[in-house]
């Protein structure tokens, strides 16, 4: 079935493209490398593409800051020159955007680890620095919390000021800008900080070995009255909108926090900032992997596609003192980056059994 499949999309790539030479090849081959997907990879993925622009012949490929979710369901859709050639991602692919590609004949990829990232909680230079715990971030934007009182049982969310979860927190409305659900970042948010926070509740915890769906539904559940606040994709939007009001926090990657350390001052949770070394060393807790994804198909077809793979991967890219470490991508382990030149030279690609 799989080996049909392959096939198949490989058919489908053809007509796409027409044969060499041909009219057809003429019309509809693209001369420049498509890419979409997360906004927290996309300014690491601009550059390279700027350098790979610069120092080649080939054109400086294109790329589409759509979310890692939007991404990946533009990069699952099928092979050809009417889809991507590659989608960044702030978080793993998933079980089904792979069944997704693999029913769209998509089913040789490319998975590339290029670093780590925090998801800081940031708010204005001119405002107080919050420290927060997990259990905070999960109390203050939680749809459904623990009732007040103390009793095992779900609330819709009373909390309206900062300090009303915390006395010790700024005596300020709780109001947060954060990514949409097409989001890496917003996923991965989820699964780092506020399920860290409502496992903390032992009760809740509980639920995880009767029911996974409802106790998903309670950690990652997102409050909906306005205090938590959709603004898109656009990170630097949301640092903008950080500068014009004090009182608001935002949710982004530590690399916006780091380009606009002036601008905005990162909170601590549970007593770490949001640093270059405490992401690197694992102390801050809401850190991820980044990745991009290839379609093999399409290695060989689009023109700079291996050339782009390899200024990505380079070590003058990605290693220790790169230019995408001064960016604020944290370095992968030495063992780590080995894995992810590996996976780009010989083009290894994922298996379904993996997920």
């Amino acid at each position: 079935m799989l080996r049909t499949l392959q096939i198949t999309a490989l058919l489908t790539f053809i007509m796409a493209i027409g044969m060499p030479g041909s009219p057809a090849q003429a019309r509809a081959a693209r001369d420049y490398i498509s890419i979409v997907g997360s906004s927290t990879v996309y300014p690491f993925a601009t550059v390279v593409a700027e350098q790979f622009g610069r120092t080649t012949d080939f054109k400086t490929p294109k790329i589409e800051s759509t979310g890692s979710g939007g991404g990946m369901k533009l990069f699952c859709a099928g092979v050809g020159v009417d889809h991507p050639d590659i989608a960044n991602s702030s978080r793993r692919i998933k079980p089904s955007e792979m069944s997704t590609c693999t029913a769209n004949g998509v089913t040789d990829i490319v998975e590339v680890k290029i670093g780590y990232d925090g998801i800081v909680l940031a708010n204005s230079v001119d405002a107080p620095r919050y420290e927060l715990g997990l259990r905070d971030i999960f109390l203050a934007l939680a749809k459904d919390v623990p009732a007040p009182d103390g009793t095992e049982q779900l609330v819709p969310n009373p909390y309206r000021k900062w300090s009303d979860i915390n006395p010790a927190l700024p005596d300020r409305t709780i109001e947060v800008l954060g990514p949409p659900p097409t989001s890496g970042t917003r996923d991965a948010f989820a699964e780092l900080a506020m399920e860290g926070g409502c496992k903390t509740f032992d009760w809740i915890r509980a639920i995880r070995k009767t029911d996974k769906n409802r106790y998903k539904g309670i950690c990652h559940g997102i409050r909906e009255d306005g205090r938590y606040v959709e603004a898109g994709e656009n990170d630097n939007l949301i640092v903008q909108k950080l500068r014009d009001n004090p009182d608001a926090l935002g949710i982004f990657g530590f690399s916006f926090l780091d380009q606009n350390a002036d601008v905005v001052q990162g909170s601590f949770v549970e007593g770490h900032a949001p640093t270059f070394d405490a992401i690197a060393a694992s102390e801050y807790p809401v850190s991820r992997p980044l990745y991009f994804y290839v379609k093999k198909a399409h290695v060989d077809a689009i023109p700079g596609i291996r050339g782009y793979l390899a200024e990505f991967t380079s070590d003058r890219a990605m290693g220790e003192d790169g230019y995408l470490s001064e960016r604020g991508l944290i370095p992968l382990s030495s063992s780590e980056y080995s894995e992810a030149v590996s996976a780009v030279s010989e083009l290894k690609t994922l298996r379904l059994a993996t997920h």
